[in-house]
């Protein structure tokens, strides 16, 4: 039997250790992907960028050509939505798990944004999508779903806010109210992803809407309102280590009593911490899917430069100087680490839906982005000046994976969490310890000897 594709990508190993979980219908499709990526995507994104124009005019008023192209060959293969499972999303899935998804994400990474618009799995729109069909009524299905999947229009989510320390979510202070048959929306967000493309049709906006209440938890309200709606002004695009990501960009924007119909609030009053948690879990992985990806193409980038002759100094490679060898090995090391860290997490979301994974989750989202970032890190090193400037993909790959240790939660956040919930295992380790010990002294009093440990 021919080797599938992906091992060209990943490694034998780790395709061996979850390849008896992969369905035939996920095997075909994954090699499909990897051909479509190869002949069709990867060559395109320098065209995508040199279409996207300099000038703020028209910069943030542009439907990139090349990716509509994309879009609909991406759409005809069946390679299209391939995030949202038909386990968890029966009426909209496609039949495949996290853990089949996890593979085809990694290929994802690789290309950036342009390879996950191609197939209509980039962030927001996914997260949104999840959050619409896990929670949206039918008519807003229909309305904002459908299209959405349908890759139609685009979206933003709006949660994070200028003034105050959005990484506690219970610190939003963007009012939500109800007044008659309609919600009155006012705030100040900002770094809100998606709102610059010129195909956003809708923002999913987290706000107070019972402030008062005694619970923290239920004092938030998400709210669908339309992109082009009054009181809705993007005051501009927020910059990310000098890069705009256009023209989704990451938007500065304010609601001023933006009013819409009560039809439109999400699951309920103050079911926005739910909702939230529920959206940010496959986010947060899927990232981390991405993010192995782009670890693993820096280091091909890595490979190929310290190995080119006209790159050599002093008489030498650049695999011949230093600590680059020992480089090449650790970076090769983390990735394979990280990899299975991913894979850990997708399968337990399979098992036990993101609800039942958040340690899994926890743990990958602030190992994987640090792994990428210093895996760039080391590629950056070996290209020199070349590393940092425009003519290659680290600085902006590297910008987009440090600014990961910060969204979707910062580290630290994850880091609390994640070692709060081993503590809560002290007192059964502790007691597992002292059954074990009790045992040693008996056995060590039947033969007569005394422990030297």
């Amino acid at each position: 039997m021919a080797e599938h594709p992906i091992v060209q990508y990943t490694s034998p190993s780790s395709w061996a250790l979850i390849e008896d979980k992969i369905s035939p219908f996920a095997k075909e499709t994954l090699a499909k992907l990897i051909k479509f990526m190869e002949e069709d995507v990867f060559p395109a994104i320098r065209v995508a960028h040199a279409q996207l124009p300099t000038d703020p005019a028209t910069r943030w008023k542009t439907v990139v050509p090349v990716l509509v192209d994309l879009k609909a060959k991406a759409k005809q293969l069946g390679l299209w939505n391939l995030f949202l499972s038909k386990a968890h999303y029966p009426q909209y899935g496609v039949p495949l798990t996290n853990l089949e998804y996890a593979c085809m994400a990694e290929i994802l990474g690789r290309g950036g944004q342009t390879a996950s618009e191609a197939v209509n799995c980039s962030a927001p729109d996914t997260g949104n999508m999840e959050v619409l069909a896990r929670f949206g009524s039918p008519e807003q299905q229909k309305k904002w779903l459908i299209p959405l999947l349908n890759g139609e229009i685009r979206s933003a989510f709006s949660m994070t806010e200028r003034f105050v320390a959005s990484s506690d979510a219970t610190n939003i202070r963007t009012s939500i109210r109800q007044e008659g048959n309609e919600i009155v929306i006012n705030g100040h967000k900002w770094y809100i992803s998606g709102a610059g493309d010129p195909r956003c049709a809708l923002h999913l906006v987290l706000g107070k809407s019972d402030p008062n209440n005694s619970d923290k938890y239920r004092q938030q309200s998400i709210v669908i309102v339309p992109a082009n709606h009054p009181g809705v002004k993007v005051v501009r695009p927020m910059q990310v280590f000098g890069y705009d990501d256009a023209p989704e960009g990451h938007c500065e924007v304010i609601y001023e009593n933006v009013r819409v119909p009560l039809e439109n609030l999400v699951y309920g009053w103050g079911r926005g911490f739910e909702i939230i948690q529920g959206r940010l879990g496959p986010g947060r992985i899927h990232h981390c899917m991405r993010s192995i990806g782009a670890a693993q193409y820096a280091l091909d980038l890595l490979l190929q430069r310290v190995t080119d002759p006209a790159k050599k100094t002093f008489g030498k490679y650049l695999y011949e100087h230093g600590t680059v060898v020992a480089d090449i090995a650790k970076s090769r090391a983390e990735i394979e680490s990280a990899r299975l860290l991913v894979y850990s997490a997708a399968l337990q979301i399979d098992r036990a839906k993101p609800k039942g994974a958040l340690k899994e989750i926890g743990i990958a989202k602030f190992v994987v982005p640090s792994m990428a970032c210093q895996v760039i890190d080391r590629a950056i090193q070996a290209y020199g000046a070349e590393g940092v400037s425009q003519d290659t993909p680290l600085a902006a790959m590297y910008a987009g994976l440090r600014t990961l240790r910060i969204a979707d939660g910062p580290d630290a956040v994850h880091i609390q969490q994640i070692g709060q919930r081993e503590l809560k295992r002290a007192q059964s380790v502790t007691q597992r310890h002292a059954e074990i010990k009790k045992k040693e002294k008996a056995l060590a009093d039947k033969h007569g000897v005394k422990a030297h440990l």
